[in-house]
């Protein structure tokens, strides 16, 4: 029988995997396999496949039988090729064990670095290298790392006892300790530890590295992990591999470094070496920010004004070989990569490639170019952007007219401004989030403990780190604005402030950052909006003559149609008439209507609101130039217009002649037990027909002012709530009869259509005879995600993070649409509906129009158009292009004949 294989090894110029194996290796041992076969200098080592991390959590934490003897040959395997032998005290192999999902997590699972070391190899490595500072310093490294990630220590516990000995010793930082201090740290470590556990830290290299195995599987569920991979929609069930390489140290001396690179830069796109480096330090250090690292390239260095010198300056012959690496995987991969390179003693090698993560502007500048540049087609370049990472760019920035006042700078990490109160911790990041607040995270440095809260502030600063520190590589990721390695800023945790130069910023005081310049300011600075770069225009029209489902959006108010339409909008999708009557000149009208006894009264206070309407929709067409306008009639139970505070009752009162008495008792009469299913959208035409003639009238009379002017209209006319077929026929009547009558009076012609919101299971069900009296359907998919889970939008968000942690649901269904139980309602009403009315228009108006899953879903179903709001037009425009790609050979035709 074969034996499944579980392990792949890679190095020495060949691999047993390849790039296309990531779903099996990892993104991290994919990477390396494939620069393996590259040629390139990779260290020797093999991947334990996300197959076996399937199997650990399947089998209560155990490994398949077969894993054991697989590990030790790859580890053979990596003892030949490097000469050394695991646990030799004379040469020993030292290992790294790091995690490597599909999808990139960085920061968020566990890594052990100098595996191997103990008691008696430590003199080995001393005495192999000649530098017994090294020798100490890489084993007190590992006992920390070790003693964290597997041993599940506190950091802070190790760090206090460096601390002491560089207090001791009057040092300031960590490259002055000698190689007898660190035998003094490494001596309180392990004392530590054995205190801690009651028993020493491990000395069996064996031991070591099946705990550190088992840490990394472990750590693809830990909390942070969990939390990244619900942010950004990857699987729980994907899995993490093992990839265990032998060591290479880029803190053997001066002729040493490690360092992180991305072959393009990962803030604007712009196609030039970008990245850091440490003398003398491991790949930690560089992530970590517990060193200013320094840059790269001249060019970099000159660009932040840094006095340290560069890579290219101080060993030009290997920033030659890395830049010649970076060329050939960026040729190979055909994107962007982020790479991590390690140099001991003058010698280049390879520890990752992975596409870099980027903002937004830089993924659409890089995706342009690599077009013009002939690299990719221009279908591959709509497909490379995220949709949801537009957001980054639809959003106001800091006016460049405001007066500011700077208080501090750091690294522009993350582009884009944000302004929030001063917080100092995670959860208390996203505790004020949740009660509305905007908040700035502000940390010495970020860890991947820190995830949560860094997701719900506005932006982020940090007084250590680089620009590729955690802080900022997760910050791009996740669109934040982020300031880091603001050196000058002293923060103080148990103080809860932050001080620079003689200014104190207290938690919850104003700052606003920029995350472009690197600039921290006090207090709340006005904003502009955005202007869009000739990149997102050209990429947007690139997408746009791929798809074919139309994005159009919710808007009531002429801001939010402008904005729409900038935005790229072919039409408004919804447009809720309810919001029209909460402006203060026009709510004491709608509450006279609402307190009056008999239908005469209503008429007569509904007549002050209908010029009023009308203005409304003669702006809304006007703006609008032609295209479609959907326009719901009112949908809300009439209680929601009714005041409760005692002034406002009694103003209620005085303008509609009746007592405060009267006022409150028809609040009371109108109060429900559960409003969402009650007395609300067409139930109201029915009982109060005079609302929509209202509303009918005020629509066609503008349709007439704008025909009268040869300007093009097209009013959709929407009636909420239906679930039955005669509900719609006898409002549907109605407005056809108010339509009739302005027609012949004002002697015009308006083409409109009737039609209902499907927001009712039943609806779906019964489409087919709805189908009938209705010219389109709009799918209103945030009540009838309501009314199909039998879950209240507004209540269920105190229980869904249990639904996501006993994995019942994925996703949050108000989010993105459930395809299986309201999708497959929304495709029977597709089905049956256009089976009685072939010409039937189909669209979606909730939440749900600007999620590219649902928009993709809502293209494969045949729907006509998808509505969202304003910013989320190009999201959708995008998701929609993507969905046309993915389902259609005839890609390349459409975009030529564009």
């Amino acid at each position: 029988m074969t034996t499944h294989k579980w392990v792949y090894s890679f190095g020495n110029g060949k691999a047993e995997g390849r790039a296309d194996m990531r779903n099996l290796l990892g993104g991290k041992g994919a990477g390396l396999a494939e620069m393996s076969n590259l040629g390139l200098p990779v260290p020797p080592g093999f991947s334990i496949t996300t197959e076996v991390c399937t199997h650990y959590y399947a089998h209560a934490n155990s490994y398949p039988a077969e894993l054991k003897d697989q590990v030790a040959a790859g580890l053979a395997e990596v003892e030949r090729i490097t000469g050394a032998a695991f646990g030799d005290v004379k040469n020993p192999l030292l290992v790294s064990v790091r995690s490597g999902a599909r999808a990139s997590m960085p920061g968020m699972m566990d890594t052990v670095l100098n595996l191997g070391l103990n008691k008696e190899t430590v003199e080995g490595l001393k005495a192999q290298s000649g530098n017994a500072r090294f020798a100490y310093d890489s084993y007190r490294r590992f006992i920390q790392m070790y003693s964290c990630v597997v041993l599940d220590l506190e950091h802070h516990m190790f760090e206090d006892i460096i601390d002491d000995v560089k207090r001791a010793n009057k040092y300031t930082q960590d490259i002055q300790m000698t190689a007898e201090d660190w035998q003094d740290v490494i001596k309180g470590y392990l004392a530590a530890v054995e205190k801690k556990l009651g028993k020493p830290f491990p000395q069996d290299v064996n031991e070591q590295l099946w705990g550190a195995i088992g840490a990394v599987f472990g750590s693809w569920m830990n909390s942070r992990a969990m939390t990244y991979r619900k942010l950004n929609d990857i699987p729980h069930d994907w899995g993490t591999a093992v990839n265990v390489q032998a060591m290479v140290f880029g803190n053997r001396g001066e002729d040493c470094c490690t360092g992180v690179a991305f072959t393009r830069n990962p803030s604007t796109g712009e196609n030039a070496f970008y990245g850091e480096y440490l003398v003398n330090a491991q790949g930690e250090d560089v992530v970590a920010g517990i060193r200013t690292p320094q840059h790269l390239t001249i060019k970099g260095k000159q660009e932040h004004g840094s006095d340290l010198p560069a890579m290219e300056e101080v060993m030009p012959s290997v920033f030659a070989q890395l830049n010649d690496v970076r060329l050939k995987l960026e040729k190979h991969y055909r994107d962007m990569q982020d790479i991590e390179f390690t140099v001991q003693q003058g010698k280049l090698y390879m520890l990752q490639t992975r596409t870099g993560k980027r903002t937004a502007a830089a993924a659409l500048k890089i995706a342009v170019d690599m077009v013009e540049e002939g690299v990719i087609d221009k279908a591959e370049a709509v497909k490379r952007i995220e949709p949801k990472s537009l957001d980054q760019l639809l959003h106001p920035t800091l006016d460049p007219k405001a007066k500011k006042q700077v208080v501090a700078k750091g690294l522009p990490a993350s582009p884009g401004a944000a302004s929030g109160i001063v917080v100092f911790s995670a959860d208390e990041a996203e505790e004020l989030t949740a009660q509305g607040r905007k908040v700035i995270l502000c940390r010495i440095e970020t860890s991947p403990e820190d995830i949560h809260g860094m997701h719900a502030a506005k932006g982020i600063i940090t007084s250590r780190g680089g620009m590729t520190s955690h802080a900022a590589v997760v910050a791009r990721g996740m669109g934040r604005s982020c300031v880091a390695g603001a050196g000058d800023l002293h923060m103080d945790y148990a103080a809860r402030h932050m001080s620079v130069k003689g200014t104190v910023v207290k938690a919850g005081d104003t700052v606003t950052i920029d995350g472009s310049t690197g600039e921290i300011m006090l207090g709340e600075i006005p904003t502009v909006q955005p202007e869009l770069s000739g990149d997102f225009a050209k990429l947007m029209g690139w997408a746009d003559a791929l798809r074919t489902l139309k994005v159009r959006a919710n808007a009531e108010t002429p801001l939010d149609a402008r904005t729409a339409r900038k935005f790229g909008a072919e039409g408004i999708g919804l447009c809720r008439t309810e919001h029209m009557f909460f402006d203060a000149d026009r709510i004491t009208f709608m509450r006279e209507m609402i307190v009056a006894d008999d239908e005469k009264t209503r008429r007569a206070a509904l007549a002050k609101l209908e010029p009023m309407q009308k203005k409304d929709f003669v702006d809304l067409f006007t703006i609008m130039e032609g295209l479609p306008v959907t326009i719901r009639l009112l949908d809300p139970p009439l209680h929601e217009f009714l005041p409760q505070a005692d002034a406002e009752v009694a103003a209620v009162a005085a303008a509609a002649g009746v007592s405060p008495d009267k006022v409150r008792k028809r609040t009371h009469q109108l109060h429900e037990s559960n409003p969402m299913l009650g007395h609300r959208g067409c139930r109201l035409g029915i009982s109060y027909p005079e609302i929509y003639e209202m509303q009918a009238r005020a629509i066609f009379l503008a349709a007439a002012d704008m025909a009268k002017q040869d300007k093009a209209v097209v009013p959709e006319i929407m009636i909420p709530l239906i679930a039955t077929k005669k509900e719609l026929d006898i409002l549907k009547a109605m407005v056809d009869r108010v339509a009739g009558e302005i027609m012949t009076q004002a002697n015009v012609k308006i083409a409109y259509m009737v039609g209902t919101m499907i927001e009712l299971p039943r609806a779906a069900l019964r489409a087919g005879d709805i189908a009938a009296s209705a010219e389109f359907f709009s799918f209103g998919t945030n009540d009838l995600t309501q009314t199909t889970f039998g879950l209240s939008r507004d209540d269920a968000a105190s229980f869904l993070p249990d639904y996501y942690n006993a994995g019942v649901f994925e996703h949050d269904p108000f989010a993105t649409l459930d395809q299986e139980g309201v999708g497959e309602l929304i495709e029977i009403a597709c089905t049956r509906g256009r089976k009685t009315r072939k010409d039937l228009k189909l669209g979606i108006c909730g939440e749900h129009g600007g999620d590219p899953h649902s928009v993709k879903f809502c293209h494969r179903t045949g729907l006509d158009y998808v509505s969202c709001s304003p910013y989320r037009v190009p999201i959708a425009r995008l998701a929609a292009a993507q969905a046309a790609i993915e389902g259609d050979k005839d890609v390349q035709a459409r975009l030529n004949a564009a």
